[in-house]
């Protein structure tokens, strides 16, 4: 029987409330992408061209730093589903941080997402320059509670 590991940033708390429903729908192991500057509210204005989201984004190779889990053994998982909010139609750079803080190799991670109106667009691309080896399945946007378990039978 393989091992399954949720892991998932949330800036605002929406990625996290799917999150800890997946993970209790499929028996998985969670962990959090923990920003080590958290977001605050002016950092997500996408409307501003200053704040702390949009440098980012407009940088893809920025790397947010992480606070790193040193108990997060991902050799033990073979299937990792791995969440974030759309932020300019792709995941947030903090995302390839943590693909690039540990060992994906041979690992099959399928990405899910919330988004008020965008798709999943290009993440799984953006995301594969950060963890070559592994099997980056592009997933879904989960825009509602209710639609977990319809995630989870397509995605199994």
């Amino acid at each position: 029987m393989s091992k399954v590991l949720v892991a998932y940033f949330s800036a605002t708390g929406k990625t996290a409330k799917i999150a800890k429903e997946l993970a209790g729908i499929i028996g998985a192991d969670i962990t959090e992408i923990v920003p080590e500057q958290p977001y605050t509210k002016s950092d997500l204005n996408w409307l501003s061209k200053k704040s702390r989201s949009s440098l980012e984004m407009k940088d893809k190779t920025s790397r947010p730093a992480i606070i790193k889990d040193s108990t997060l053994d991902i050799s033990s998982y073979d299937t990792i589903y791995l969440g974030a909010p759309i932020w300019w139609y792709v995941f947030p750079t903090i995302v390839n941080t943590f693909l690039e803080s540990y060992d994906f190799s041979g690992k099959r991670i399928i990405l899910f997402a919330t988004s008020g109106s965008s798709g999943i667009g290009n993440s799984a691309e953006g995301l594969k320059v950060s963890a070559p080896e592994a099997e980056i399945i592009s997933g879904e946007v989960i825009r509602r509670m209710g639609k977990v378990k319809d995630y989870v039978e397509k995605y199994k």
